[in-house]
């Protein structure tokens, strides 16, 4: 019995893991210094997800929520609107669903000099 709960989970294992999504490039690019302070940022995705909450913190002002705007379905590729905190580092936190349900988070920063 022990033998087929070690063999079933060792197969369902990897293919959860393959079944979420993973930030393929964001823009700015994570740990990019620029020069201007970007009118948005990008997130690509690896495979379909549904962003629920996106967080910009900046050194020199308190963590706000950023407006998804019309972009509440699956997708891949999500463009939202970023506010100016002028120069320094922000760190752009993000939450959403795969389409298998599984909640996925993560973060990416960048500097403006």
């Amino acid at each position: 019995m022990k033998k087929i709960i070690t063999l079933a989970l060792m197969v369902a294992l990897p293919s959860g893991v393959l079944a979420h999504s993973k930030v393929e490039e964001t823009t700015p690019a994570d740990g990019a210094t620029i020069t201007t302070v970007p009118a948005e940022i990008g997130l690509n995705f690896s495979k379909d997800i549904r962003l629920t909450r996106i967080e910009m913190a900046h050194e020199e002002h308190s963590a706000v929520s950023l407006d998804l705007g019309e972009q509440t379905s699956f997708g891949q590729e999500f463009t939202i609107p970023l506010p100016s905190n002028g120069t320094g580092t922000y760190v752009i936190e993000w939450r959403g669903l795969g389409e298998d349900g599984h909640a996925m988070q993560g973060e990416f920063s960048f500097t403006v000099e």
